[in-house]
């Protein structure tokens, strides 16, 4: 790098959060930096459990109960952990934190951060969510509600490409959605039970980041 280099913003990290706050730097023109202190992942080479499937691994891909013995922290979930993926999330042994009570910090230091590792899943929370604390009076109020945050899932969703179905529901706010993948004939049988006796409940397909070129916005 060139130190003598000069630029109008620099960002640090390049997760979820860094990375889309220098994709909109550089979208508005403005010469970026951005600073990673892991490693490039590269497509295809740096997937070596790609083609591996949990049957085919000793324990199914979990951990020894000798290993989980001396992951105490990782080994609460599990998903950090597992043969397939682990590799990808930092070893607490080597990069130890504090609590003063259970927080589970799932770290992946590389290019993307946890871009790469979120499962992609993507719910727009409510106003249900955004007034929780207030009125079970577990932590503090939050300084916003839904339609403060929704033009800006709209944004999002209309770039990562969210698939989903509409189903006015005001617990599970509709998003911009790519058209949803088909349910499995034992999922729309559950489907129509569900319907048929319970008027209050609805079976939808999962709304997943998914780009699959049926955009409908």
């Amino acid at each position: 790098m060139n130190q003598d280099e000069v630029y109008d913003a620099i960002v640090v990290g390049t997760g979820i959060s860094g990375g889309w706050a220098a994709k909109e730097l550089c979208e508005k023109g403005l010469k970026t930096l951005v600073l990673e202190r892991g490693r490039m992942v590269r497509h295809i080479e740096d997937y070596p459990t790609m083609y591996d499937d949990p049957w085919d691994m000793k324990y199914k891909g979990q951990l020894t109960p000798e290993e989980a013995a001396t992951q105490l922290k990782q080994a609460r979930t599990g998903y950090t952990t597992r043969r397939e993926r682990r590799h990808f999330f930092v070893n607490d042994l080597v990069h130890p934190y504090n609590e003063t009570k259970r927080f589970d910090w799932m770290r992946g230091y590389h290019v993307g951060g946890r871009s790469l590792m979120w499962g992609r899943h993507s719910y727009r929370w409510s106003d249900y969510d955004f007034e929780a604390n207030k009125k079970d009076g577990n932590g503090i109020d939050w300084p916003v509600r839904y339609k403060d945050i929704a033009p800006w899932y709209d944004r999002v969703e209309s770039f990562i490409g969210v698939i989903g179905e509409k189903i006015n529901r005001d617990v599970l706010p509709d998003g911009v959605f790519e058209p949803p993948m088909e349910l499995n004939c034992v999922e729309e049988h559950l489907k129509a039970n569900i319907a048929q006796n319970y008027k209050d409940r609805v079976i939808t397909v999962g709304r997943v980041a998914h780009i699959n070129g049926g955009k409908t916005y």
